[in-house]
């Protein structure tokens, strides 16, 4: 198939590695001229738990008016709406387009942009990636892809997209309710992003601290909670023990929000921990824990942005 991922941070070059390794022609289309210089030039490398590869692959900081079979938005939340503008030369009259973000809402954004009847929801779940250079991408686990149509996509074409991924390596799946799928990895992601951000630690070190444990327990338990109230047909039983197993996959691993931090750059907070406060607030409840994790994630960004209008 021939593919482009657009955005290649830590999990689109995952994506665009793998993809290319199992004999697509991917394209990856990354902002950052010298990321597409070294890969186009010496490959891209992955390593993980049991692999070290180079995969050649093609790569532009612009979006070449070449039609694609497939486009991945591999952008964070904050740059889809750029990223799917950034794509449109890559779309032909049927080209789906495949949109995999951290938290709740990004889909929204990409179907106003390129039309919600070619839109493709993915889930991606425990991978623990991070980026160690212009072309070399690390990773600590690969769990779940999980995609859904967004609206009128058809289902078979959905089948065939998970066909290809799982071809490359992944495990994946087309599910019929996308919605509880993201619901169900969301739970996960308040119980480690926030509190990893908030205090530099793991996510096994969130998970086995006496403090943060109980804050992100609770901080999953109200998702869970939530979810359900809102008639999402999730599939947990227990949320702790939910957020406990998907964290024993990948202790060692860094969300995003916590490399973000490193980095100090803003995080995707408003749409992890802060969807839980939106949800609640559109049927008439209150999520506290993940409203006060929010505060207090948003609260550091913005003194890093006062300090850097006044310097």
């Amino acid at each position: 198939m021939k593919i482009a991922i657009v955005g290649c941070g830590a999990m689109g070059s995952i994506y665009a590695g793998k993809l290319a390794a199992a004999g697509n022609d991917v394209l990856a289309v990354t902002r950052r001229p010298e990321t597409a210089d070294r890969i186009s030039r010496d490959g891209l490398r992955i390593t993980g738990p049991e692999s070290d590869v180079v995969v050649a692959l093609r790569a532009a900081d612009t979006a070449p008016a070449e039609r694609m079979e497939l486009v991945v938005l591999a952008v964070k939340a904050s740059d889809v709406a750029a990223g799917a503008r950034a794509a449109l030369p890559l779309l032909g009259e049927s080209t789906p387009v495949l949109t995999i973000q951290n938290g709740l809402g990004s889909a929204d954004a990409v179907a106003e942009i390129v039309g919600g009847h070619r839109v493709a929801v993915g889930i991606a779940s425990g991978f623990g990636a991070s980026r160690r250079g212009p072309a070399h991408v690390h990773h600590n686990a690969m769990s779940a892809m999980r995609f859904g149509a967004y609206s009128t996509l058809d289902h078979s074409l959905v089948d065939t997209i998970a066909d290809v991924w799982r071809a490359a390596g992944f495990d994946a799946a087309a599910v019929s309710d996308i919605a509880a799928m993201q619901w169900e990895k969301l739970i996960c992601n308040v119980a480690y992003s926030a509190p990893c951000a908030l205090t530099g630690m793991t996510v096994g070190e969130v998970m086995d601290d006496e403090q943060m444990g109980r804050v992100s327990r609770a901080a999953a338990t109200e998702a869970w909670t939530i979810a359900r109230a809102a008639g999402i047909a999730i599939t947990v039983a227990d949320p702790v023990e939910h957020v406990r197993a998907f964290g024993a996959r990948m202790p060692a691993a860094k969300p995003s929000a916590l490399l973000d931090h490193e980095e100090r750059r803003a995080s995707e907070i408003d749409v992890i921990n802060g969807a839980v406060p939106r949800q609640a607030e559109r049927i008439g409840l209150e999520a506290p824990v993940n409203a006060t994790l929010t505060a207090l994630v948003k609260s550091i960004e913005h003194r890093w942005t006062r300090h850097a209008s006044d310097a």
